[in-house]
């Protein structure tokens, strides 16, 4: 897990404590970092983290994410980090705002909705293009993609 995708998992936990709803799963959390990826992205035309979205049944997902906060199940992330955690050094002010604006924006929504909101996606559904409903699958989610598609939405608003 790349340095940065770790900072930014730590800063949304740190934001789910800090919030009066606090419902940051591991599926909620791979929605967050995709919407995170995704407006990067478009807003600062660069990655946030390098890691790849794979076109899971669920919605778009990292493994390596999956894998580490699988022993929460649909349980919320319940781990301490300090808010001078070295790691977190690692995002820069314009990472922090940017990642502020995602949980406002997606951070109040359960993970049933977002889900929903992933799977009316042109991105997640292109990946997915062939697949039954629950087929598991791998394919990658494109970076390009995401970028097109939420670009034209930023326009529409």
């Amino acid at each position: 897990m790349s340095p940065k995708l770790k900072a930014t998992i730590k800063y949304f936990v740190i934001l789910n404590k800090k919030s009066d709803n606090k419902n940051l799963t591991n599926k909620k959390l791979q929605k967050l970092l995709y919407y995170s990826q995704a407006w990067s992205l478009v807003l600062r035309d660069k990655q946030l983290f390098k890691e790849d979205f794979q076109a899971w049944v669920h919605g778009p997902a990292i493994p390596e994410v999956y894998k580490e906060y699988k022993n929460f199940g649909s349980s919320v992330i319940d781990v301490d980090i300090a808010e001078d955690d070295t790691d977190l050094k690692k995002l820069t002010l314009d990472d922090k705002k940017l990642l502020d604006e995602i949980w406002k924006i997606y951070g109040k929504y359960d993970v049933s909705y977002l889900e929903l909101l992933t799977h009316s996606e042109r991105p997640w559904q292109k990946a997915r293009n062939g697949c039954m409903p629950y087929d598991a699958s791998m394919v990658i989610i494109e970076k390009s993609e995401m970028k097109e598609y939420y670009e034209q939405k930023k326009k529409k608003k």
